[in-house]
């Protein structure tokens, strides 16, 4: 699979992250259900390639990929997620987005099973997340919400918040030295 570049332009993505009437999102599937992220944060989708492991680093960590002279540190969604591991197969993918920080941007790859469509969705369809009460330990904190699109479900990840942990500040910067 050939990669395919896709621009990131900061006025761009606040221009849309600002109208009123939706936002087009990049979905992808893990595990049978779909997921979908900010299609101005997203730079590049890659066919899987070996990534390179770092040390001591946590389970959902798959390592680090140099990108045209950029180490992208990659995260393996599934394990994020606690879904069960499966072989990568000739239509997994990496996306590379870039997310916020106090610092600026950096880049990061997601392993997701397959890139699936990119879709319009409008504000007033993006349900929030789920409130599972006190009692159960469920933490949406990384969900935007959750949009339903053709009867499917799909939700919408905050990336800025999930993919930015103490863990991968220093994973980026242990692969560095």
């Amino acid at each position: 699979m050939t990669a395919t570049h896709i621009s990131y332009d900061e006025s761009a993505a606040n221009a849309a992250t600002d109208q009123s009437e939706g936002a087009q999102f990049l979905t992808f599937t893990l595990a049978d259900e779909s997921y979908g992220v900010d299609i101005l944060r997203v730079q590049e989708i890659k066919g899987w390639v070996p990534v390179t492991q770092v040390p001591n680093a946590p389970v959902y960590v798959q390592g680090v990929l140099n990108l045209r002279g950029v180490i992208v540190p990659i995260i393996d969604l599934r394990a994020w997620f606690n879904l069960e591991k499966i072989d990568h197969t000739p239509i997994t993918v990496i996306i590379v987005m870039s997310v916020k920080n106090e610092n600026g941007n950096r880049i990061i790859g997601i392993v997701a099973d397959a890139v699936s469509d990119v879709l319009d969705i409008k504000h007033a369809d993006i349900k929030p997340s789920p409130d599972f009460g006190a009692t159960i330990e469920v933490n949406t904190d990384f969900l935007n919400g959750i949009a339903t699109v053709n009867d499917q479900m799909v939700m919408l990840l905050d990336t800025d918040k999930m993919l930015n942990t103490d863990e991968l500040s220093t994973l980026e910067t242990d692969a560095v030295h």
